[in-house]
């Protein structure tokens, strides 16, 4: 199984003076990586749909490594992401196959940082511009991870920066990447992203035993939730038992995980659609945000805060 899928989305890596470099140097230093050079395996850009389906479905990590064109990915990975993200595949009622698995977007940028700001002539940052793709991922099922990029990445002769400079910031860039894959694969972070799948699970299925969920608790977690206020082990069960009583079925659709360090550990921001039916037969379609604070005890993450904030229903 290959743990990390690289998709090479520059159109013609070899003239490129970061890509490439970047594409190298995770080759090197990443075990168990599948390096997909769309450029060269697909030069007429018909994509080999099965091909590239099955290289994710082997993967637990996913990076998208492109330059930024226009604001938005080169016309060959959006191609390639129009063609393998299909219905019943990353999308539609049986398009769960990318579920829980990890995306990082590694992008070069030649404009400088100052120009990705309101007062810029570039006017909105690159996470902004890059809420497509952020979008894509939540359809997906996948774990959204912040982008990692670099300004200033583009040589011109006598016009722009020096070769040595950006090769330099490339070298940089790929450590970046190579950091961040690491993390996910050993990491506490991907512990954190396997308990919020599993919370919802258990969440969905309604039992009457509660241990699943006080294995995942601090002893002083709080509850803060449109039913109330709710402490400690004691406080959850109470609230749990409402829900029993209160819902007949449940089911929970993850549209978007954020998961990010915090002071005490890490913090995971989540929204979540709640579809339902009463105890009394009501039908119920509630979005909520949910924001999570954990910390780790004996190596394990346990959720030490837990809100929820209706947004719509």
């Amino acid at each position: 199984m290959s743990k990390v899928v690289v998709i090479s989305g520059h159109p013609e890596l070899e003239k490129s003076n970061t890509n490439k470099i970047i594409i190298d140097q995770l080759g090197k230093e990443i075990e168990s990586i599948d390096v997909r050079r769309l450029d060269t395996l697909y030069p007429n850009y018909q994509i080999d749909v099965e091909a590239e389906q099955q290289a994710l479905l082997a993967a637990d990590v996913i990076v998208l490594q492109f330059p930024f064109y226009w604001y938005s990915v080169p016309a060959l990975l959006k191609k390639w992401l129009d063609d393998v993200f299909s219905y019943n595949f990353a999308y539609g009622s049986k398009g769960d196959k990318l579920k829980g698995k990890e995306l990082i977007t590694s992008i070069t940028i030649g404009g400088p940082a100052e120009s990705y700001d309101p007062l810029g002539y570039n006017h909105f940052t690159i996470e902004q511009l890059l809420h497509p793709i952020q979008q894509t991922a939540y359809l997906a099922g996948l774990n959204y991870h912040a982008p990692i990029y670099t300004h200033g990445m583009v040589y011109i002769p006598g016009v722009y920066n020096t070769l040595e400079d950006v090769e330099a910031k490339a070298q940089a860039h790929a450590t970046r990447v190579i950091d961040k894959v690491a993390d996910l694969l050993s990491s506490q972070e991907r512990q954190v992203s396997a308990l919020v799948k599993a919370w919802f699970e258990n969440m969905d299925n309604l039992g009457e035993d509660e241990t699943p969920f006080l294995s995942e608790l601090d002893e002083n977690v709080v509850f803060h939730v449109p039913e109330g206020e709710y402490n400690g082990h004691a406080g959850f069960k109470d609230w749990y038992r409402q829900l029993r009583n209160m819902f007949d079925t449940a089911s929970h659709t993850l549209e978007q995980v954020v998961i990010t360090p915090s002071e005490v550990g890490f913090k995971a921001d989540l929204r979540v659609r709640l579809i339902a039916r009463t105890a009394s037969g009501e039908d119920v379609n509630v979005l909520v945000n949910e924001e999570w604070q954990l910390s780790f005890k004996s190596d394990q993450p346990k959720i030490v805060r837990y809100q929820v904030d209706v947004v719509t229903g």
